[in-house]
């Protein structure tokens, strides 16, 4: 009872929303919820399940919107005959390179002659890398810059993207988790910080690939588009026949496909990791959460399980991603903030209860639905109080100026509440 009634109290703010604001803020607010649900999900994988503290979560949120260019762009002609081809022979011989590194080390003998050896194919290579590379890459970016100047994506359908965006997130997952799982949870914590961090600046940087700060803008729908709503006789009559304007109709038609997608997404999601989590697997995981020591004791592979778990929380993030671009209809890599909304996906997880899969989706839903609506509700506080004071007051102004810093106060201020009266989260894990 205390689940449901948590789930039909957000929903009654939802509703409260679309009633005394607008109902496109309201399917906005539930669009937006049922992708943090999700990646409140694949984080919750890893800190509830296995207790892995991973704090870069938006690189693989970020790879997720670059799988979003790759599929759903179409190509750029004029970029693959300038520089395409010698790109992609430049990453396959670099590819090629790091590849033969790993076999020498692997087949000689310690020593000089293998550090050496090492130390020349890896200088020979990185020369000859750069020399394909770079010339290509500007090639590539030459071809009218102010609109394209990247070399596009395979012209997909921008469904096909979700998927791919997750095995792209597991892909970097295995290379991090690889190097970095046997590191202590703080160190862990750091490292992935820190490889977010790098993910996120290739993107900004390397313009071929993803255009970098001018972004990709108008990506493909898998939903109508509103002006196409708009001029169809049918659904204007149908509109009218609901008391709707049809521009406005339009845009919550456009809204409740992308509601009806996420949540198909979300209950399978869901679906699955509540499977998981009952199964064998799932006691297993959480045996290694709470004593890794005793779970290594009974046989268990605590490092090679611990992948498992850190591939698939990723995979999550990368479909989550995947489909936040998708909504924005754009990839944006300035807004790709680790430290900002890597926290707020941690508040989403904590506040609704970690280990328990229907508390990280309520706290998604909860947070983001608080994280919209602070600001103004602020403002409105603040208008409020500062009404009596004299216009040109300091104080009036800065209480004013303080709105904008809302959103963080009331994020801390519910994780501090939660944490004193609720330590276990909204729906703690049984």
């Amino acid at each position: 009872m205390r689940t449901i009634g948590l789930f039909l109290l957000v929903g009654v703010l939802i509703l409260l929303t679309g009633m005394f604001q607008s109902w496109n803020v309201a399917l906005g607010i539930v669009n937006m919820g049922l992708i943090s649900a999700i990646l409140a999900l694949g984080v919750n994988m890893q800190w509830g399940y296995a207790g892995l503290f991973n704090v870069g979560v938006m690189g693989f949120v970020a790879l997720g919107g670059l799988a979003a260019v790759l599929v759903g762009m179409p190509p750029v002609e004029g970029a693959w005959a300038a520089g395409g081809g010698r790109i992609i022979l430049a990453l396959a011989f670099g590819a090629a390179v790091l590849a033969g590194a790993i076999y020498l080390y692997k087949r000689m003998t310690p020593g000089a002659v293998r550090t050496l050896s090492l130390l020349a194919l890896l200088v020979v290579g990185f020369v000859v890398y750069r020399r394909l590379f770079d010339g290509a890459v500007e090639a590539v970016e030459a071809v009218d810059p102010a609109l394209t100047g990247y070399l596009g994506g395979l012209g997909l359908p921008i469904l096909f993207a979700w998927p791919v965006g997750a095995l792209l997130a597991a892909g970097a997952a295995w290379v991090i988790g690889k190097t970095a799982l046997g590191l202590r949870s703080d160190y862990l914590a750091i490292a992935t910080l820190g490889i977010a961090e790098i993910v996120i600046a290739v993107l900004k940087n390397e313009d071929w690939l993803s255009r970098g700060v001018k972004n990709v803008i108008g990506l493909p729908r898998p939903v109508p588009y509103e002006v196409d709503l708009q001029q169809d006789p049918g659904f204007v009559e149908q509109a009218a026949s609901f008391g709707l304007d049809p521009v406005v109709a339009s845009s919550m038609a456009v809204k409740l496909g992308y509601t009806a997608l996420f949540l198909a997404v979300l209950v399978v999601v869901m679906w699955m990791a509540q499977a998981a989590l009952a199964s064998p697997w799932g006691r297993m995981m959480r045996a290694i959460r709470d004593n890794e020591t005793a779970a290594e004791a009974m046989g268990k592979d605590v490092t090679r399980r611990h992948l498992q778990i850190f591939i698939l929380g990723s995979a999550v993030c990368g479909l989550a991603g995947a489909m936040m671009t998708t909504l924005d209809g754009q990839l944006t890599p300035s807004s790709y903030q680790p430290l900002r909304f890597t926290f707020l996906v941690w508040v989403m997880v904590i506040v609704g209860g970690s280990g328990n899969n229907f508390g990280a989706v309520l706290g998604g839903m909860l947070i983001w639905f608080l994280w919209v609506q602070v600001e103004p509700l602020g403002l409105m506080l603040m208008q409020l109080l500062s009404s009596g004071l004299p216009e040109g007051s300091a104080l009036k102004a800065h209480l004013l100026e303080s709105a904008a810093h809302m959103r963080l106060f009331t994020m801390g201020l519910v994780l501090l509440i939660v944490l004193r009266f609720a330590p276990r989260g909204l729906i703690p894990e049984r």
